[in-house]
């Protein structure tokens, strides 16, 4: 035993050396530990227990909140398919089978040879380009028959991932139109200089008289956000980068962190000086792994340019730096609360509020949370003014959206509109025909039908944390919405019984209804549904996993009916269907071999 313990002392001592042994990165610690074995080893556990004073228990049980981290072996090649529904689309579930018919392995199954495990996960962000999937957690898209077969023999012939052809981790940004945004030639540490010359508060009145909303959809105000954790009594204040989107449909950080984040670590900054924060964090989802060295590189040129550390631009007193926190797969830690579980190292539930992140966050400390979008807007309003900032836009909504356009286009990928842009005009710069759906906001948001193409997007009418998935008229938008409850489930947390079971419930009900079995009595059970859900949940997954079988029962009914084969009640399982292999075996199928059943069928 002692021998075991030293074999992982050697790799976990410099991972608990970086991390100063602090309980509150555990998650990162973990993260790390799994990067030796490929999962997370029992006696790494015991060592962490031992060195952290944490139980066992506590351990495990952080480990088994996230998706991808693993407390037992799961192959040298760990290859998680995205099916987020523009994924299905492009026929991801074919090219699972493919890969899994070529390795001799069943999803959701280690490969006898421990070489290998494949199953799906829930969007990797790269619906511009899908479809694609993760292969120990690195990104591949645009998949074809001919790449999957290239990653067989790449796989079976255990070439490292480091080998593989460099195209095969090609990621592009598709910036399709550019605003005051994404058409910005931000120079480093021009934010700061305007806020430096300008003053703290005068700077705060800017972001106020700017009307800047968050950008993660709920649009709360930032300047406010920014005044009351200011006002907020503490010991420390912190700022929380919140780049965790996991909207199935949204992928703007992406490319907002791969190319714009200067402009992001420059709002967080200058937020930082407003509410007097020393530190702050930058929580990365793990399905974007791939940008964190680029992101520290960038944290460390704006160290070495005088940006981040102790006086920053050479003013007396203003430090401030910024950590990288790295996901592990869970869509809840996107809810700020949860988030600052997560961050604190612990299972990613949330919270219960009041009291809010402004004022008992990170280590119950004053905390503003904001998106990337958010903060790289902040920068923007810092160095051209809050007056020039709110004349873009609508009274309601000021400056810019942008939106992650996917689906049913010739030109999916990111667009950059001023608020108050018609859901027809986004349509016609993308190129989609024949459309008869748009889901807005992810499943969480609001389907928009045909007749309603001239909604405009902003908080008065739709608002929407940036997913824009198009679906023309050859779309069954019962297994759009199918796609999307069966997400709502997979990501529950489970910490409330509402959410828990009534997704699932929910899941159930929609494939009865898709193996045609359904009923008017299963409708009545999902408006039963979908009130508890929404009275009862404890956060917004659980309020909002209804929406999108709602939206498109009252919008796209037909889709429904034709799936409503009874009048009256029939069982999910059928028992004389499952009898169905035993005839075949004995060769028989009289009546006799039969369950009498009610045929009683419209």
């Amino acid at each position: 035993m002692t021998r075991q313990m030293n074999t992982h002392a050697a790799y976990l001592d410099p991972i608990l050396n970086h991390c100063q042994c602090n309980v509150h990165d555990l998650l990162q610690i973990l993260r790390q530990a799994q990067e030796h074995y490929g999962y997370i080893h029992p006696d790494a556990i015991d060592y962490l227990s031992e060195v952290l004073a944490l139980p066992r228990a506590k351990i495990e049980g952080v480990a088994s909140f996230y998706s991808l981290l693993y407390l037992k072996p799961h192959g040298e090649y760990r290859v998680l398919f995205s099916d987020n529904i523009t994924d299905r689309m492009l026929g991801n579930i074919d090219l699972m089978n493919s890969l899994c018919s070529q390795l001799w392995v069943e999803p959701g199954k280690v490969s006898e040879d421990g070489l290998l495990w494949v199953n799906t996960t829930s969007c990797t962000g790269m619906c511009d380009q899908g479809p694609a999937l993760l292969v120990n957690n690195i990104a591949i898209n645009r998949l074809t028959a001919e790449r999957v077969s290239a990653i067989c023999e790449l796989i079976r012939e255990r070439v490292p991932l480091p080998s593989w052809p460099a195209e095969f981790f090609a990621i592009e940004n598709n910036i399709r139109r550019k605003d005051i945004l994404l058409n910005s030639d931000f120079e480093s540490g021009s934010a700061l200089a305007a806020m430096l010359q300008r003053g703290a508060l005068e700077t705060l009145q800017e972001v106020k008289i700017s009307k800047l909303r968050g950008r993660g959809g709920a649009g709360f105000s930032t300047g406010s956000k920014w005044e009351f954790c200011r006002a907020a009594a503490g010991e420390q204040h912190y700022v929380v980068c919140n780049a965790d989107e996991g909207e199935p449909g949204t992928f703007k950080d992406r490319v907002l962190l791969n190319s714009y984040a200067d402009m992001m670590f420059e709002g967080m900054t200058l937020c930082g000086h407003i509410i007097d924060a020393k530190k702050g964090f930058l929580y990365l989802r793990g399905e974007y792994r791939y940008l964190l060295d680029h992101l520290q590189a960038v944290l460390q040129r704006r160290r070495q340019q005088g940006l981040l550390g102790s006086n920053i631009l050479g003013h007396a007193g203003f430090d401030f730096d910024i950590e990288i926190h790295l996901g592990a797969g869970a869509y809840i830690c996107g809810e700020e609360s949860a988030l600052i579980e997560s961050l604190e190292g612990k299972r990613g539930t949330p919270r219960n509020r009041p009291p809010y992140p402004v004022t008992c966050g990170y280590l119950n400390q004053p905390t503003v949370v904001n998106n990337v979008e958010t903060f790289a807007a902040a920068s923007l309003v810092a160095l051209h003014g809050g007056a020039w900032y709110a004349g873009i836009g609508t009274e309601i909504s000021s400056g810019t959206k942008i939106l992650s356009v996917s689906g049913d286009c010739e030109r999916p990928g990111l667009y950059e509109f001023p608020f108050g842009v018609t859901v027809a005009e986004v349509l016609a710069d993308c190129g989609a025909r024949n459309t008869q759906a748009v889901q807005v906001s992810g499943p969480s948001g609001v389907c928009v039908a045909a007749n309603e193409f001239d909604r405009r997007i902003g908080f008065e009418d739709i608002p929407t944390a940036g997913a824009f998935m198009v679906f023309n008229q050859s779309r069954d938008m019962f297994e759009v919405a199918r796609n999307f409850v069966q997400f709502f489930a997979h990501e529950s947390c489970g910490f409330c019984t509402p959410c828990r079971v009534g997704t699932s419930l929910l899941g159930n009900m929609m494939n009865k209804l898709a193996q045609g079995h359904g009923s008017p009595y299963d409708f009545a059970e999902i408006e039963k549904l979908n009130v508890l859900l929404q009275s009862t949940s404890h956060c917004g997954l659980g309020q909002s996993a209804c929406n999108p079988v709602l939206d498109t029962i009252a919008k796209f009914r037909p889709a429904y009916d034709q799936r409503m084969m009874h009048t009256e009640f029939v069982p999910a399982f059928d028992l004389d269907h499952a009898l169905s292999q035993a005839r075949r075996m004995t060769g028989r199928d009289d009546t006799g071999a039969h369950l009498e059943r009610d045929h009683d069928t419209r």
